[in-house]
């Protein structure tokens, strides 16, 4: 495929962002400061009531403090488990797609740099979850059981860098969410967000931006057949990653009706999912992809609502003048 002056651009600007502002999980946190201790009494490991669909149940908001901790901390640290077991999907699937890419393409060293900080954000992950100390599974048995062949959706590059989205959108809102609280959050899982948040930038825009340049050349049956495919591969991998395992209910004796409710059943819930994808509706918007047939979708799915009106926009729910 040829690669306009333009896009040649943004892979360089995004490269050379990868080498000029970088972290590494051992040289950017102190993981044995007296700052980053885990401390299992911290009432700042309370899931928040806004970004959280667990946090949000009254169930969860009338427990006693010590176990509203331990949920949440175990919460946070399985949400970190999914993360890192969603990356190493990305990882073999964009090694897959760049190894196939014919030399003096752009998008291989882009590729290589995103996959390096994917590594990194695997280890700090997993660092934060050893150092919280509770043994999460991270994601459901059954997405478990099938991720071992998600990345295989590299040979659909434009099927996979949807699913890339899908995994990336929801968590890096919810920790935009959770810092934009202004409450504090424990300063070890804060640092990590911090981070993340920052190099997923790049790889959220980069994203975007392979999708504008894919989805423009398909034909009109394609771009049909992608706009249907869009919302049903948002929503798929939402349940992946925001979704927690039956092993929390079974360990916290949490009311099956409870978890129905909080994953996806309640109108406060179903706000918060919908807002995961303000950004991919607007893309999906630019992208031509948002027809009668897809909107249709994307509302049967419960993920429909308002575009961003720019990248990233707070969700807030309007308030009645005083």
């Amino acid at each position: 495929m040829m690669i306009d002056q333009e896009y040649r651009d943004v892979l360089a600007t995004l490269s050379e962002g990868s080498v000029a502002r970088r972290f590494d999980p051992y040289l950017d946190i102190d993981w044995d400061s007296p700052e980053y201790r885990i401390d299992p009494d911290d009432p700042r490991w309370i899931l928040p009531d806004d970004c959280d669909p667990l946090g949000a149940h009254p169930w969860y908001r009338a427990l006693p403090e010590e176990r509203k901790i331990e949920i949440g901390m175990w919460r946070i640290a399985n949400i970190q488990k999914v993360g890192l077991q969603f990356e190493s999907v990305l990882i073999r699937g964009m090694m897959q797609y760049a190894m196939r890419l014919p030399n003096q393409t752009p998008e291989f060293r882009y590729c290589l740099h995103e996959m390096t900080e994917e590594c990194n954000h695997i280890q700090m992950f997993q660092e934060l979850v050893n150092r919280i100390g509770v043994d999460v599974p991270g994601m459901r048995a059954d997405y478990r059981a099938t991720s071992h062949f998600w990345h295989l959706g590299a040979y659909l590059p434009i099927i996979f860098f949807i699913g890339i989205l899908a995994g990336e959108e929801p968590i890096d809102h919810f920790q935009k969410d959770a810092i934009r609280r202004g409450e504090e959050l424990p300063p070890a899982l804060l640092r990590t967000m911090q981070i993340h948040i920052a190099e997923e930038a790049r790889h959220i825009s980069f994203a975007h931006r392979f999708l504008t340049e894919r989805v423009r050349r398909q034909t009109r049956t394609g771009r049909a057949a992608t706009s249907l495919a869009f919302p049903i591969i948002m929503r798929w991998l939402a349940g992946a990653i925001m979704t927690p395992p039956r092993d929390m209910a079974r360990k916290f004796d949490i009311p099956r009706q409870v978890m129905r409710e909080a994953f996806w059943d309640s109108p406060k819930s179903q706000e918060i999912l919908r807002a995961y994808f303000g950004d991919v509706r607007t893309l999906a918007e630019e992208l031509g992809l948002m027809n009668a047939a897809s909107r249709r979708l994307w509302k049967r799915l419960g993920i429909d609502g308002d575009a961003s009106r720019f990248r990233s926009e707070p969700h807030r729910t309007a308030q009645p003048a005083a």
